[in-house]
């Protein structure tokens, strides 16, 4: 199967129109037309619905997407295993992770990684909305939660304890809770539309109601809040290093209980070798954590 006209078909999904997909692949537009054309004659389908405006999958295109981009994928890892290079990793990793994890933990490692394999190239997308990975061509996710069953891989990275965090100033004014029935009586800040906080008391899971006139769609959102004196907030260990260390948060311990942990786990499409890239982003995103 040609290698181009598949390079396209991932492309224009990925950019979501034939124009965007010319541009990353530094084409004209008529040749990625007939590129996607000539891939659509040899398969004998249609894979996009196509008007001078849209650009849609059709259920062919749907269907064919996860193994176009097995078939890329198993292309590179031949070509990385027949001639290896001595820059390392090669190729575009697209990644998305959380907007606070990206923004802490992934962003300080991306010189290192582009300094040290100088033909990898990284797409970053922060995004705290669970994103699919198949559909969009993303090589890996970062995810902070609870995983479902799926066709996808996924693979532990580390634990992600967490501990009730507040400013100085705010426990000046409102005290400190002791136990999870105080926290009834303090702002506790969260996501948008979340009314509870997990916990775990004596070996079982409890969940406790909270409020605030505060809260977020993402972790940097309720962490600035927090830092600001508006309420206590639920986070990670990575999520606060800076902040205790200059001063401006200080951990709340709660007697008996113990917020729940959420592991840090890498999640990739179901594919049978993890490319070179994958392998050095992971390993050098699992060193940051620890």
């Amino acid at each position: 199967m040609n290698s181009q006209g598949l390079e396209v078909f991932l492309s224009a999904v990925r950019t979501g129109s034939l124009s965007g997909a010319a541009k990353r692949l530094k084409l004209t537009p008529m040749s990625t037309t007939r590129r996607l054309a000539a891939l659509e004659e040899e398969l004998g389908v249609r894979l996009f619905h196509r008007t001078s405006r849209s650009l849609a999958l059709t259920p062919e295109g749907e269907a064919f997407l996860p193994f176009a981009s097995e078939i890329v994928d198993t292309q590179e890892a031949a070509r990385a295993a027949l001639s290896p290079t001595e820059g390392g990793a090669t190729g575009l990793l697209r990644v998305t992770a959380p907007v606070t994890l990206g923004r802490k933990r992934i962003m300080p490692i991306v010189h290192e990684l582009l300094n040290e394999n100088p033909a990898l190239r990284i797409d970053l997308d922060l995004n705290d909305a669970v994103v699919d990975i198949v559909a969009s061509g993303v090589d890996l996710a970062i995810r902070i939660a609870p995983l479902k069953d799926s066709g996808l891989i996924a693979r532990r990275l580390v634990d992600n304890p967490k501990l009730i965090y507040a400013a100085p100033s705010y426990l000046e004014r409102n005290g400190e809770p002791r136990t999870i029935e105080d926290l009834e009586h303090h702002e506790c800040l969260t996501f948008s539309n979340f009314t509870h906080w997990q916990f775990l008391v004596d070996g079982k899971e409890r969940s406790i109601r909270v409020s605030s006139r505060f809260s977020s769609s993402g972790v940097d959102g309720f962490l600035s809040a927090c830092v600001s004196g508006l309420g206590l907030a639920q986070l990670s260990a990575w999520d606060v290093k800076d902040e205790l260390a200059n001063g401006s948060l200080k951990p709340v311990p709660i007697e008996g209980a113990s917020p729940r942990d959420l592991a840090i786990w890498a999640v990739f499409p179901s594919r049978r070798q993890v490319l070179p890239k994958l392998r050095v982003f992971l390993d050098r995103f699992q060193k940051s954590l620890v």
